[in-house]
């Protein structure tokens, strides 16, 4: 690229009032609408210095495409959607799933668009209005079940999407799962190696996929390793910290209490650690617990508890990576990946 063309890109950008467009990049250039529009998208019969001139120029302006004009000449919006309940929150979920899907938008001509929803409230409320206005091009779902309404209506609709989770329907679709059944099978036996045969499990809820795999991985464990389980009750990893802590308690000062507990969530772990202590017992020496996390920070505060890391950022990235190739088209099948439980360094040895 000549100097005289970055030069007059510097100089003579487009008002600020003005948003530049295809012309104001063709004007700068030199070059024909036709011939901008075809270097920005890639196109094979355009020569790269050409290319790397209307880039370089267009960087220069700030040009971003006009939204509402690729959709409507092309039908798309670059809109990948990323459905998640305002509860997932916690400890930073939804802010480590979004930095791995904008780590794979970056690359592409994709634009992330969070839509949050509570998920006391109907969950197909902002499915039913994504698909109907049609504000996106492939979407994101989490906290699936093993029938899941949600991704019967866009496989019926046709859409493009990938679940953070895996359903039981029969239905081959995209998605992305941290391998439950094995980190609760971990767990216990990291327990019973500790000598512990009285243990409870913090579960999800049971109308969630995980809970299932979370179940079948544990009581397969208990089996194997001769222990038995201590109910928690109807207590599980979704109730407030407090009523966690309160359980846990209860639990504590009964007649028989667990010396080992294991609990599917990071936050939910400091409500049970709170919870023994208030009964009188003490972590790492009455009662030991095993965590799963979402970020490393529970041995931090308590380097008593063993952690298994689950890399939210991770399913972020796959679930970018298979929401695009399913909107181009590639089989559902070759579009699911489960990802292993991985053990803390820093967890106690």
């Amino acid at each position: 690229m000549d100097d005289n063309t970055i030069t007059k890109a510097r100089r003579s950008p487009a008002p600020a009032t003005m948003r530049p467009t295809l012309k104001t990049i063709a004007f700068m250039t030199g070059l024909g609408i036709t011939t901008v529009s075809r270097a920005l998208k890639d196109a094979p019969d355009i020569g790269a210095e050409t290319k790397e001139r209307v880039r370089l120029v267009a960087s220069q302006l700030g040009y971003q495409p006009n939204r509402a004009g690729v959709r409507l000449r092309t039908g798309k919006t670059n809109v990948i959607a990323l459905v998640l309940s305002i509860d997932e929150e916690l400890m930073g979920f939804t802010s480590q799933m979004m930095f791995g899907i904008s780590e794979v938008l970056a690359g592409t001509q994709y634009h992330l668009v969070l839509t949050p929803h509570m998920h006391q409230k109907d969950p197909m409320a902002p499915i039913r209005y994504i698909l109907d206005t049609g504000s996106a091009d492939g979407m994101i779902i989490s906290r699936t079940s093993p029938d899941d309404p949600r991704v019967a209506l866009m496989m019926e609709r046709n859409f493009p999407f990938a679940t953070h989770g895996r359903t039981d329907m029969g239905i081959v679709h995209p998605f992305h799962d941290f391998d439950n059944e094995a980190y609760a099978f971990q767990a216990v036996q990291k327990l019973a190696s500790l000598g512990r045969k009285r243990i409870a499990l913090l579960a999800p809820p049971a109308k969630l996929s995980y809970y299932l795999h979370t179940r079948i991985g544990f009581e397969k464990a208990l089996a194997a390793f001769g222990a038995t389980e201590v109910a928690m009750g109807r207590i599980t990893s979704e109730a407030s910290l407090d009523e966690v802590r309160t359980q846990m308690q209860v639990l504590m000062q009964s007649a028989g209490p667990p010396d080992g507990v294991i609990s599917i969530s990071g936050s939910a772990s400091i409500a049970l650690v709170a919870g023994l202590e208030a009964a009188g017992r003490r972590l790492g020496i009455d009662v030991d617990i095993v965590s799963k996390q979402s970020a490393e920070f529970l041995n931090w505060v308590r380097p008593e508890i063993y952690t298994v890391n689950e890399s939210v950022r991770l399913a972020g990235r796959e679930l970018a990576k298979a929401v695009i190739a399913r909107i181009d088209g590639v089989a559902p099948d070759l579009l699911q990946s489960i990802s292993d439980p991985v053990w803390s360094t820093m967890a106690p040895r």
